[in-house]
């Protein structure tokens, strides 16, 4: 069995679902509690095999009882109380101890395999910029100074590195020089801040341009990099980013989907559509909820009749492609009922329903994020792995998406008994992605959502939520 390589080039990060793009990555296996290196030196606790088992079995049993606020035995722990993780309608103190325990050990696993990772990704999806991320938010949990500054050291080895091939946030030069604008605002570092924000701004010429092939979905798209400049308004005030500079990214992926539905002989049915790989994807990476998603954000600032004569009937046009099941296609000519991820199927697309019901108003949209949650509780446990784009840490964040909404302790007992399973990383026979340590495939993405167990009511999917 050949070594776990450093992964695949900067140029291109399919988000390794065996679903999209023109090709697909390799995984293998792990069985024992630690995880693996991010580069060619592989960890001794580590234990391969030699087969990928049933394609079409992509999750584990769910062995976990579900809530029962009638039953005082539900699942009980002997040192957590009659509901397990939670207590009194909150984190219990034991559960959270444990996870902050397992977050220390995880973090000194990762910062080891990290010392063989791919030196050229900045990305963060799978490079140092997702781990300045992850310090990020450790940093906003814990309040812990030597957080963000191993953020600031992240951030740093990013923007030597970058070379203006993408502009989105999470493959492109966008997402080091949003976080790193974040990262020195948050240390005082005014210049170097305003420098970032500066650099950031001035690649909404490519984004904007008309004679590009660039796509319109998250990953290497104009949503991608509206995400960016929403994420530095967030975070840095709404006077860091021209309203009209946002306005025009806005309208050119509202015109770029009309276009494009017109061509395919859909505007009536949806009035923005979009592709990406010759397909229609449904989801939040690749697809039109992503998209969707981005345009329906408050500080997105779309008009009110572009919301209701664009975005609202394109969003319940996909709402009808649903399966029985409460799942979502991967895209719109696909009838399989297989994918259960963040970046293909409902994991992803009940954040779109969640801000629908938030905007609209609409029980509708909540009902069927409700549907979206039964499916993730039951199929939701990956053989992927622990990831966040298609793990069970990224299916997790629908129920504390739920638990926010509707404040319903089931969704809070479910994202625990999630993280519950995550606490067990690496002993389920899970397979092995080509960048075990980074935000969205491996480790760092786990230790993100380990750590919204804290306080799930401020919980944030990154370089997604706002």
């Amino acid at each position: 069995m050949p070594a776990v390589t450093a992964g695949t080039p900067v140029t291109e990060h399919y988000c390794d679902c065996d679903n999209c793009g023109p090709q697909q990555s390799s995984l293998r296996l792990f069985t024992l509690s630690s995880v693996v290196v991010m580069g060619e030196n592989m960890s001794k606790r580590l234990k391969l095999l030699s087969s990928d088992g049933d394609p079409e079995d992509r999750s584990f049993h769910n062995p976990h009882p579900d809530w029962d606020p009638g039953t005082a035995s539900a699942d009980s722990e002997a040192d957590e109380g009659p509901q397990g993780p939670i207590e009194d309608g909150k984190v219990s103190a034991s559960f959270e101890r444990r996870v902050q325990s397992k977050i220390k050990d995880l973090l000194l696993q990762m910062e080891e395999g990290l010392k063989t990772a791919d030196p050229h990704d900045f990305s963060a999806y799978t490079g140092w910029t997702g781990i300045a991320l992850l310090y990020l938010q450790l940093h906003r949990v814990s309040g812990e100074a030597s957080h963000i500054q191993r953020a600031l050291d992240y951030v740093k080895r990013s923007m030597r590195i970058l070379n203006g091939r993408r502009v989105t946030f999470l493959c492109g030069d966008a997402g080091p020089l949003a976080v790193g604008a974040v990262v020195h605002h948050k240390l005082g570092n005014s210049a170097e801040s305003k420098d970032c924000l500066s650099r950031l701004l001035q690649l909404q010429a490519s984004v904007l341009s008309p004679d590009g092939d660039m796509p319109d979905e998250i990953l290497y798209g104009r949503s991608g990099y509206l995400f960016a400049l929403l994420y530095v308004c967030k975070e840095l005030g709404a006077e860091a980013v021209d309203e009209a500079m946002l306005s025009q990214v806005v309208i050119t992926i509202i015109e770029s989907g009309k276009s494009f539905s017109a061509e395919q002989k859909k505007f009536e049915r949806c009035p923005l559509l979009y592709e990406w790989h010759k397909k229609q994807y449904v989801g939040a990476a690749h697809g039109l909820a992503g998209i969707y998603y981005m345009l329906l954000q408050p500080s997105a600032k779309v008009h009110p009749d572009m919301m209701a004569e664009l975005i609202r009937p394109s969003i319940d046009y996909i709402r009808h492609k649903r399966f029985r099941s409460g799942n979502f296609p991967s895209s719109l000519s696909n009838e399989s009922d297989r994918l259960v991820h963040w970046c293909h199927g409902a994991p992803g697309v009940i954040h779109l329903l969640l801000l629908a019901h938030k905007v609209f108003k609409e029980d509708k949209y909540l009902r069927e994020a409700s549907d979206c949650a039964e499916v993730i509780w039951q199929r939701g446990l990956l053989r992927k792995g622990y990831g966040i784009c298609h793990g069970t840490a990224g299916n997790g964040y629908a129920f504390l998406s739920m638990y926010k909404v509707t404040q319903e302790q089931k969704y809070l007992y479910r994202a625990c008994k999630f993280a519950e399973w995550c606490l067990d990383y690496g002993t389920h026979g899970c397979r092995i992605p080509d960048r075990p340590y980074s935000l969205f495939e491996g480790m760092a993405g786990t230790i993100h959502y380990l750590s919204e167990m804290s306080n799930p009511e401020a919980s944030c999917f990154p370089a997604f939520e706002l």
